[in-house]
């Protein structure tokens, strides 16, 4: 077997520089790959995602807070779950089940 490479992992900041440095054009896409050290292609599709999400940058706050106290409820749910799951699967236990 060969030596597998580990896969990159970029920041959403360190992928809005390049997608923004793409969308200004003021150098080609084989400069910003040797500059950011990415293939083209990975650039042209942090280049298209950032484009196609940039309306969101408009969005209004209260929108994203409702989307934020619907995950929070969402959490607190899969807390109480797993704390009844924890808690069957003790009593299940002692009971030699």
């Amino acid at each position: 077997m060969g030596i597998q490479k580990q896969r990159r992992k970029f920041t959403s900041e360190f992928k809005a520089k390049v997608a923004i440095a793409a969308i200004k054009e003021d150098a080609t896409l084989a400069s910003l790959g040797r500059k950011f050290d990415l293939h083209s292609n990975q650039i042209l599709k942090w280049k298209k995602e950032f484009l196609s999400n940039s309306s969101m940058a408009f969005e209004k706050k209260k929108e994203f807070e409702y989307l934020e106290q619907e995950r929070d409820k969402l959490l607190r749910k899969i807390g109480e779950l797993q704390m009844d799951k924890d808690f069957l699967k003790k009593s299940l236990s002692q009971l030699g089940m």
